[in-house]
């Protein structure tokens, strides 16, 4: 089964508008480094694993940040209390605190990025 068959989301997207400051939240929030993608527009993906969900950073005129659409959760699992803190530290806004989920589905907190995108994090 490919991950198009299995899994509600194959891929994400998250505008920006400076792709320097956007890479670097990203790379210092989550600790990992993003892979700058080849083409006509500006693109840094995240890391996934082979089969997994991927997605990326990416700058197109009329696909602007924002913090009242869809919402991203990236996984930071058994890291999400470091991460809160790296926000922290380069000015990230964290909006909703660790969190429990009902029913042992673990955690989830939310912040807003360098370009004003509302993301969530989710750690089991």
């Amino acid at each position: 089964m490919s991950k198009f068959e299995g899994n509600a989301i194959t891929w994400f997207e998250l505008p920006i508008t400076d792709m320097r400051r956007a890479v670097g939240f990203y790379e210092t929030l989550l600790d990992t480094k993003l892979q700058e993608w080849p083409g006509d527009e500006p693109c840094f993906m995240f890391p996934a694993r082979e089969g997994g969900v991927a997605g990326s950073l990416v700058r197109r005129p009329k696909h602007d940040p924002s913090s009242n659409g869809a919402m991203v959760y990236l996984n930071v699992d058994g890291k999400l209390d470091e991460v809160l803190t790296r926000a922290h530290a380069i000015e990230g806004t964290v909006l909703l605190p660790r969190t429990q989920i009902p029913g042992g589905f673990g955690f989830y907190a939310c912040v807003q990025d360098s370009e004003g995108n509302h993301v969530g994090l989710h750690s089991r």
